[in-house]
């Protein structure tokens, strides 16, 4: 996995490296031939500027998160950040490096299918709900369910404060390969975040190392 590095400056707010850049515009076949159709060149602008936004949530939401992180005990070098923006078939869960404004690690993460199986997301904090929740999350102690290994999650905004009442906890399923399927989609899951059992296994890593909690932020 590329490792994209950010480097912020006081002028524009931020500034993407190379690694950074390469992270999410590496070069696809598409890009190495001359594209004749106007249709075509939409298609690969219109992907660009998407990609540019998908960064410019990312470092936003990793500026938030290390003060909110400052002022509440949280692991000071990494949180999981969760963009359901981008489709479920493309990485969308990244281990970021907050030290270091990268992203070490990316992998694919089920939302909640809501009552009806929505393709595009739908939020909510009801119970019986089906449905994803937004905000900041504690990760806390592990236990073994049905799932396997999962991870308690404490909400910490109105937007998922029944997060814990509502049994959402990140675990892992079958259902979700291991590596990206764009432009197919991946399973739902009923408000939790499930992640592939190996995906999973690399987050254990991170939050078996950390002394203190590891924030966790689904964002949209």
């Amino acid at each position: 996995m590329k490792i994209a590095r950010l480097t912020f400056v006081s002028a524009t707010g931020l500034l993407l490296t190379a690694s950074a850049f390469g992270y999410f515009f590496w070069y696809k076949p598409a890009f190495k031939s001359t594209v004749k159709k106007q249709a075509s060149d939409n298609a690969l602008y219109k992907e660009a500027a998407d990609k540019k936004e998908t960064l410019l949530r990312l470092t936003t939401k990793a500026e938030r998160a290390k003060e909110y992180i400052a002022d509440h005990s949280f692991n000071e070098k990494y949180c999981f950040l969760m963009d359901l923006r981008i489709p479920s078939g493309t990485n969308r869960f990244f281990v970021y490096n907050l030290q270091k404004d990268s992203i070490e690690k990316a992998g694919l993460v089920a939302h909640g299918s809501g009552k009806y199986y929505s393709e595009t997301p739908v939020f909510s904090n009801k119970p019986n709900s089906n449905c994803s929740s937004l905000g900041r999350y504690r990760i806390g102690k592990s236990y073994y369910g049905k799932f396997g290994l999962a991870y308690k999650l404490y909400g910490l905004d109105k937007t998922n404060s029944k997060a814990f009442d509502r049994f959402v906890v990140l675990h892992a399923h079958e259902c979700v390969p291991s590596e990206e399927i764009a432009p197919a989609t991946i399973c739902k899951s009923w408000g939790c975040p499930t992640v592939s059992p190996a995906f999973l296994n690399q987050l254990q890593s991170y939050i078996a190392a950390s002394s203190k909690p590891v924030l966790l932020w689904i964002y949209y």
